[in-house]
């Protein structure tokens, strides 16, 4: 499926580090232009310079901030601006807030809903009825195994992970006979800056965990499936169905051994800092 996309266009946002830049670098090694969309300007310049040089691929380097309310709508109209028709969307631009109650940073959390749930929604409706109406195209949307779960410490990014993973699904079912393939993505523990800027340095040391490239070619490899979801990895998966079997009070009080925030002195619990090209989302 993905090798049709040669000479078409993809939208991967979050672009500038992390899952986001492997999903630019392995899809312009598939033959396809990239339209590349996060807040860091340079990161942009030099990953489109590198595709350029490694494969010939034309890049469009959009600067954006998706916590902004208005930002989608300016982010798809500079696309239709330069006239480019997008094959691929990858919504994966996103962070994480870890913090007790009494830590939370409620503006910090209201951001990140505006980029993991508002701007990811927001493109999808921009892009999906013009698929439709071709009759091909696709969408990644970054969910995570988080998602399968109430997580204690960051529950209202897991909420916004099962949120677009239903969303997603939904869309599936509804697109797939109109030739368009609508999945979510759930990775767990990836090697990327994601635990850094949210706030819990060290953990992923800790941790089982797989490399963005190994991620994003699962990934692409469930979509030429048309699979509605993936879950990349035996033991993750696995965990994603023993917590449905599990009792949901087991389930979420499991959680709050692992991102329990440390105190720093007299400053309180330590909560993310956004960072909305981060979008590897954790166990």
């Amino acid at each position: 499926m993905i090798d049709q996309y040669a000479d078409r266009w993809a939208l991967v946002t979050g672009a500038s580090s992390g899952l986001g830049a492997e999903f630019a670098r392995l899809l312009a090694a598939r033959g396809m232009h990239l339209v590349l969309a996060a807040r860091r300007r340079e990161r942009l310049d030099e990953l489109a310079e590198e595709l350029h040089t490694r494969h010939g691929t034309i890049c469009d380097v959009v600067s954006v901030d998706l916590s902004e309310r208005d930002a989608p709508a300016k982010l798809a109209e500079e696309i239709a601006r330069r006239e480019r028709t997008i094959e691929l969307l990858v919504n994966n631009a996103g962070f994480a807030v870890v913090a007790d109650i009494a830590g939370t940073d409620r503006d910090a959390v209201l951001q990140m809903l505006r980029v993991n749930v508002a701007a990811l929604t927001e493109l999808t409706y921009l892009f999906l009825p013009e698929m439709m109406g071709r009759g091909h195209g696709a969408i990644i949307n970054m969910s995570s195994v988080a998602g399968f779960q109430p997580v204690a410490y960051m529950g209202a990014y897991a909420a916004a992970k099962t949120y677009v993973l239903h969303f997603s699904e939904a869309l599936w079912a509804e697109a797939r006979d109109a030739g368009v393939t609508v999945m979510a993505l759930c990775p767990g523990v990836t090697k990327t800056e994601f635990f850094d800027v949210a706030g819990v340095s060290g953990w992923l040391k800790k941790q089982r965990s797989h490399s963005p490239g190994w991620v994003v070619r699962k990934a692409l490899k469930a979509l030429e499936k048309k699979r509605q979801y993936t879950v990349p990895g035996v033991w993750n998966y696995l965990r994603s169905l023993i917590i449905r079997i599990a009792t949901r009070r087991r389930v979420v009080r499991e959680t709050l051994k692992y991102f329990r925030p440390r105190r720093k002195s007299d400053e309180g619990p330590t909560a993310a800092k956004p960072e909305n090209e981060q979008s590897q989302p954790v166990g």
